[in-house]
């Protein structure tokens, strides 16, 4: 005769319940850790090629497909390198994407400064990077200087999350980004002039604001002043 004490695991129990969930979760979570390692190179890829498009967008060159583009950034871009707030350099001694490229906002904050030197059409121009904050996230940009050290070559602006057709104006109209070609970085006195107000007093070195998008204005006008500033002694300096 059977043994009619022998039970299977009961399904309804609480034992049953937590040691269940216990393996979907970290069967789960072996799979997220799987598919982040598989898809972390490409990832990383796309966010090199995006940063290098931005500055590409800085000096006016646009349009390009992903792989012209990064064929064009190895072109113009001689040198990443990194200064800090003393004006003191770490000059790029290999390629152009192993040193002030690498750097973040993190490092931005910290005074480690990224410092692009380009070359356009035999002219050298000077990439900066610059961070802010936007009406609903962070803001940040890209500012192309002359060989003078003193008028801007060319602009670009991106964000995280503005409003469509008001303060996402600063990443998707170039018309408005072209504005920023040929101002003067400092006033008469010596002061930081570049920024966005509404109405400008100094054209020399002022662009209006977005219409209807003050905040958002105001956090590029922030974000110019306090990110050129960071670059005053290399570009008042001799180097």
């Amino acid at each position: 005769m059977a043994n009619d004490n022998k039970k299977g695991f009961n399904t309804n129990s609480n034992v049953y319940t937590i040691v269940y969930s216990t393996i979907l979760v970290i069967v789960v979570a072996f799979l997220l850790a799987f598919v982040y390692q598989v898809l972390k190179d490409r990832q990383d890829a796309n966010v090199a090629l995006d940063k290098k498009k931005q500055i590409l967008y800085a000096l006016d060159i646009r349009g390009l497909s992903d792989s012209e583009a990064a064929e064009k950034y190895k072109e113009v871009v001689l040198r990443d390198d990194v200064l800090n707030l003393n004006g003191t350099f770490e000059i790029a001694k290999e390629g152009n994407e192993n040193h002030g490229f690498k750097l973040n906002s993190a490092d931005y904050k910290k005074g480690m400064l990224a410092l692009f030197v380009c070359n356009i059409d035999g002219a050298k121009k000077y990439v900066i990077p610059v961070y802010g904050m936007g009406l609903w996230g962070p803001i940040s940009g890209y500012i192309a200087i002359n060989d003078d050290k003193q008028t801007v070559y060319g602009a670009y602006f991106n964000h995280e999350s503005e409003t469509a057709g008001l303060g996402a104006e600063i990443k998707d109209s170039k018309a408005w980004q072209d504005l920023f070609k040929g101002k003067k970085i400092f006033t008469g006195t010596g002061a930081v002039g570049l920024g966005v107000v509404k109405n400008p007093s100094n054209e020399e070195c002022q662009v209006d604001a977005v219409t209807g998008a003050t905040l958002t204005s105001n956090g590029v006008n922030d974000m110019l002043q306090e990110g050129i500033g960071k670059y005053v002694k290399f570009l008042k300096g001799n180097k």
